[in-house]
């Protein structure tokens, strides 16, 4: 069965996901089709639980669906601010949230450890759009959305436009 995207407002996405103990064939196989519905989402970066799975597992092309370049798979990835980096703001959109962006605050600097697919170890620093996309999908991992990271009267007014859609789909 093709994957596809939970989206807001799910309970799915705010439950933390469990550590990958091994890296099977089926994890091999969940992070291909993620990858796919990823690119053929529009989207840089999608987490196993906006696919339905409580896993610590991401997949991140900040090159996009068109240039399908730096694809990365992150197990058990964990992110360390480093602090010489400041906090950035930048525009942040979700698969899991369509149709709505809003400007996050996140660290400018990270530093990622993780394993591959293949189990070996991954430790990199990442910064600018990477940064911000590795810490957008780890906190899917820790049942966060970026909406949980913008003030309340933006996400008063942002679950105000989610009801107003909900009861205008429900009059069609």
């Amino acid at each position: 069965m093709p994957l596809k995207i939970v989206t807001y407002p799910n309970p799915l996405l705010g439950k933390t996901s469990q550590p990958i103990p091994e890296v099977t064939e089926e994890i091999r196989q969940l992070a291909q089709e993620m990858g796919e519905l990823m690119y053929k989402s529009d989207g840089i970066g999608i987490a196993a639980p906006q696919v339905g799975e409580l896993l610590r597992l991401v997949v991140i092309d900040i090159t996009g669906p068109e240039k399908r370049e730096g694809k990365m798979v992150l197990v058990n990835p964990t992110v360390t601010p480093i602090m010489e980096g400041g906090l950035v703001e930048s525009e942040e959109g979700c698969l899991s949230v369509p149709d709505y962006r809003a400007k996050v605050k996140r660290a400018g600097k990270v530093h990622v450890e993780a394993t591959d697919l293949d189990g070996k170890p991954v430790s990199f620093d990442a910064e600018d759009m990477l940064a911000i996309c590795v810490q957008h999908e780890v906190d899917h991992l820790d049942g966060k959305l970026f909406i949980d990271r913008i003030s309340r009267l933006k996400r008063m007014m942002f679950e105000n436009k989610l009801k107003k859609g909900t009861r205008q789909s429900q009059v069609k």
